[in-house]
């Protein structure tokens, strides 16, 4: 690893100085949406100049694998995002593209839970919903089918259309939990739900929102699950970092400049200036791939408008500490025991969830997370004492064995530079039918990619890969606009390799690229010929279709 950034250093000597070149294309921000960005529009144009300004002394954004001591020595462990589930197609194709492997996360046995007050006592279940009452458990069913009806109502790209987007928009979930659950063990549930999916409380988040965020992800019990097709179904091998350094390696270390935070973007009529604190770099385009919040500290010129800035600004970020602790045995499982934990996080125990995190190479370990106020909390506490807590919070699930460990690793995001909280941006009551789409669409030259601009798994890595899709393949479009032969001798080059491997074809997009770039064309003559010579007594009727490629970016 060290020696991959002296050679990063060394190749970032070789780049233009300020102003000597043109770049075709900008990203700012080398998480998985921006790096996806850039191979996608190299590997679709391997003529285009893109250049990648990260803030941080890494690739990853979002993502972090780190090496630490366990049964067999030494081993990989993700900090950040870590699961993925067979629903997310973008994440798995990258995965498979990328020669990399899967595994699945280990969920045999029974889960513990710990609601209600202290008094109560920890119970074990074995099946998704945690060990409640059965007056509790109908009336959690009941609202989880409630959840269910009302988040099919609301389309992640145009939540307006959903007639009671306004009601739902003025409340939180808290509100609306409070309404329709009747036992005090449901509403724990889906508070800790909250905690656990969005490292937030259910009183400071949109309850339309919430309902956005469940089905983008095909249902409320996906995000919570560990379950065929859930979002925790599968883990990668050696660790989820692995898609950005591949990524970075195939794009070229040479293309991307670490410790270059973006300060200001500032447009004219033919290009585009970048500025960092001490260098500045002209383009054509640039796609921001940083989170909403950090994307609004960036000084815009000319602005993105009151309502953009507005949206991006106040987003809230979650509160997550995440936490491995490495042992010599598995020792949970010879107890019958999943790993799973769903605990009422206090100040004395402030664990909210965990889960087995035995490596693929069977090195045993727990992986958990504090969240949501408890993780603010516990931010200003000495690492040694989260440490403390969080093994006494093992010890009582997990007994005397927990305090035999080999390592302890946690992860406080709240504190990391460029990233400010994790794991996903949230939006209070009020703001989606207010500002909302302001996180999708172009600014001009400027376009947007991150997981929370997805229309699919948005605030995960299969989101983010495919708002980094979208984003390049927006910056083709308008480019190939402008200049045809872009497209042209693309075509050649393209041919050429694609000969190598016995595949011929125009560009390397997928059949869906292809149709939709087919359809924009039509569409667009259509337009052009229906104003240039009108046509009598005739009326086009059309439907608008969404395409996971194709947001309404020409604006």
């Amino acid at each position: 690893m060290g020696r991959k950034r002296q050679q990063t250093a060394a190749l970032q000597l070789s780049l233009p100085d300020n102003g000597s070149a043109m770049w075709d294309v900008v990203i700012v921000g080398a998480g998985l949406s921006g790096l996806t960005a850039a191979w996608e529009l190299l590997k679709s144009c391997p003529k285009l100049q893109v250049l990648v300004l990260e803030g941080k002394g890494r690739v990853g954004g979002r993502t972090q694998t780190v090496m630490l001591p366990c049964a067999n020595g030494m081993d990989m462990w993700d900090l950040g995002g870590q699961w993925v589930g067979r629903t997310q197609h973008f994440v798995l194709d990258l995965i498979k593209d990328l020669g990399l492997e899967m595994y699945p996360q280990y969920t045999s046995g029974w889960k513990l839970s710990h609601l209600g007050g202290p008094d109560n006592n920890i119970r074990s279940y074995y099946f998704n919903i945690p060990s409640i009452s059965v007056l509790a458990l109908i009336d959690l069913q009941l609202f989880i089918w409630k959840i269910e009806r009302l988040r099919k109502k609301v389309a992640i790209r145009n939540v307006k259309s959903c007639p009671q987007a306004a009601e739902f928009d003025s409340i939180t979930v808290k509100d609306f939990m409070e309404k329709h659950l009747w036992t005090q063990e449901a509403k724990e549930c889906v508070d800790l739900a909250c905690r656990a999916v969005f490292g937030m409380e259910s009183n400071v988040m949109s309850f339309l929102y919430f309902l956005m965020y469940s089905s983008a992800s095909g249902g409320f019990m996906p995000l919570v699950e560990a379950t065929y097709g859930s979002a925790q179904e599968f883990r990668i091998k050696g660790g989820a970092q692995q898609l950005s350094e591949r990524l970075a390696d195939s794009i070229g270390r040479e293309k991307i400049l670490l410790n270059s935070a973006v300060s200001a973007i500032h447009q004219d009529l033919d290009k585009v200036e970048v500025r960092t604190k001490s260098k500045y770099f002209l383009c054509k385009k640039v796609i921001v791939s940083c989170p909403p919040h950090l994307a609004a500290k960036i000084q815009y010129q000319p602005s993105l408008g009151t309502e953009r800035l507005y949206l991006m600004s106040k987003t809230r970020v979650g509160h997550m500490i995440k936490f491995i602790v490495t042992y010599k045995t598995a020792f949970w499982r010879d107890m019958g025991l999943s790993g799973e934990i769903v605990n009422r996080s206090t100040i004395e125990y402030p664990v909210c969830v965990t889960y087995d995190a035995t490596s693929s190479d069977g090195n045993p370990a727990i992986v958990g997370f504090i969240s949501g106020e408890q993780a603010i909390i516990w931010s200003q506490a000495p690492a040694e004492e989260r440490e403390s807590h969080v093994i006494s919070s093992l010890m009582k699930f997990f007994g005397f064995n927990a305090m035999f460990y080999i390592h302890y690793e946690d992860k406080d995001w709240s504190q990391e530079a460029f990233n400010g909280g994790c794991p996903v941006s949230v939006m209070a009551p009020k703001m989606l039918t207010s500002y909302y789409p302001g996180f999708r669409y172009r600014h001009e030259s400027i376009h947007f990619a991150g997981t929370e601009t997805a229309d699919v798994w948005c605030g995960y890595m299969d989101g983010a890969v495919q708002s980094g899709h979208r984003s390049a393949f927006e910056v083709l479009f308008m480019l190939s606009l402008k200049d045809m032969s872009l497209l042209q001798n693309n075509s050649t080059a393209t041919n050429n390799s694609q000969d190598e491997q016995g595949r011929t074809g125009w560009w390397r997009f997928s059949k869906w690229h292809l149709l939709g770039a087919t359809t924009l064309t039509i569409v667009f003559l259509w337009h052009w010929w229906k104003k240039t010579f009108p046509i009598q007594d005739f009326t086009l009727k059309s439907t608008q279709r969404e395409w996971r490629f194709f947001p309404d970016f020409v604006h």
